[in-house]
């Protein structure tokens, strides 16, 4: 009878390819940007909301009527000024999502507007 040798069974190396390496990376990468991301979305939210804490006496408050928009509230409020700032500046002391208002409901006027003839 002849002894077959089998052969010892050597560890391998890890050996990356170079796909390997990019692959590797953009997985170690991956929380750094989801992390950078969500706190360029939060800071952007924080500095659209600036106007939210208007110090009491910077506004007048009025009711919107029925039939009313922000475009005829800004000539009725500032007749001297351009609407279009009026409403601009109206949506932002608001923080409303669009021109839409509905009749009921509570605006608040920058006072540098509402004071004036």
């Amino acid at each position: 009878m002849t002894a077959i040798s089998i052969p010892a069974h050597r560890a391998t190396r890890l050996r990356l390819t170079p796909r390997g390496r990019r692959i590797l990376a953009a997985l170690a990468a991956l929380p750094a940007v989801v992390a950078l991301s969500l706190a360029v979305l939060s800071g952007g939210s924080a500095l659209a909301n600036l106007d939210d804490g208007a110090p009491a006496g910077t506004f007048a408050t009025l009711t919107v009527a029925s039939g009313e928009s922000l475009w005829s509230i800004a000539e009725q409020v500032a007749p001297g000024a351009d609407p279009r700032d009026v409403v601009d500046a109206i949506v932002r002391l608001n923080a409303l999502d669009g021109v839409v208002v509905s009749a009921g409901q509570r605006l608040s006027i920058p006072a540098e507007y509402a004071s004036a003839p």
